[in-house]
């Protein structure tokens, strides 16, 4: 073998060799998936602070799942490959968490909010209260499907406690989910509606009329877990502490939010139950 024979080998190896170095750190540094199932109503919300979460977590790519609470629990349930689970409604979690379908210790309630009654800001109701609704007519209201969204199990709970059931039942008109309500009212199609004060307050369209009494109806809990499908138990455990910090409570405070002091678990995972 010539010199310059040996010398070309030398060098082509070593070219290899740097190409590969320089290849593992990127292949290393590829982001793992975060997938998190949320209800509609968080979506405003978690589009403000999902970019503060993952300029933090270079690591993590987030992936979102946006639909009804019901819809989504019936699909992890199915075994949709989901992380993290944040319905309207804690409720949601606990029914899964009976079937032993959440990751022991991860269930926390990192915030709440109030039930209220809205109307379209171009052709509002002539009403004022929900006290009003006893006596002004009004030809149709918007409320969320009691069997496909936690937001028309809450509205109609309020309407039975309140006894306008009966009189505003012939009235009803369901949207699928709590977006779809506001749409209904927005549009003129429903003169007023109920929805959770998270999905109205971001909503130039509608505005908020009277809230409905906190007896009057389950207490809106936002709830979160890691389900039993969770491939990246550790970025969600980071995900759980990160929704709890101030920086990010002050942020759901703006969406229409409310701080709760109640917490069920801890957001670290221990073991996935069977």
């Amino acid at each position: 073998m010539t010199d310059r024979t040996y010398l070309t080998k030398l060098l082509l190896g070593i070219t290899v060799i740097a190409s590969t170095l320089a290849a593992a750190p990127s292949a290393r540094a590829q982001p793992e998936t975060l997938t998190i199932a949320a209800a509609n109503s968080v979506k405003d919300a978690l589009r403000k602070v999902l970019p503060i979460f993952e300029s933090q977590h270079k690591e993590i790519a987030v992936r979102v799942i946006y639909g009804p609470s019901q819809t989504l629990r019936k699909q992890i349930e199915e075994g949709a490959p989901v992380d993290v689970f944040l319905p309207s409604l804690s409720e949601e979690i606990d029914q899964l968490d009976t079937k032993g379908l959440v990751i022991q210790g991860s269930k926390r309630v990192y915030a709440g909010t109030s039930l209220v009654l809205i109307t379209s800001t171009t052709l509002p109701a002539p009403v004022a209260s929900i006290q009003d609704l006893h006596t002004v007519p009004v030809r149709r209201i918007a409320i969320g499907d009691p069997k496909a969204s936690s937001v028309g199990k809450v509205a109609a709970q309020f309407l039975k406690h309140s006894k306008l059931e009966p009189q505003l039942k012939s009235q009803f008109i369901y949207g699928e989910h709590s977006r779809a309500v506001l749409d209904l009212v927005a549009k003129g199609e429903a003169e007023i509606g109920i929805v959770y004060r998270t999905d109205a307050v971001a909503d130039t369209h509608v505005r908020i009329l009277d809230t409905a009494p906190e007896e009057s109806h389950t207490p809106i809990r936002y709830g979160v877990a890691i389900v039993w499908t969770a491939k990246n138990l550790s970025g969600s455990g980071d995900f759980i502490e990160f929704l709890l910090t101030p920086q990010i409570q002050t942020h759901l405070k703006e969406h229409g939010f409310d701080q709760v002091s109640r917490t069920i678990g801890s957001a670290q995972p221990q073991e996935a139950k069977p």
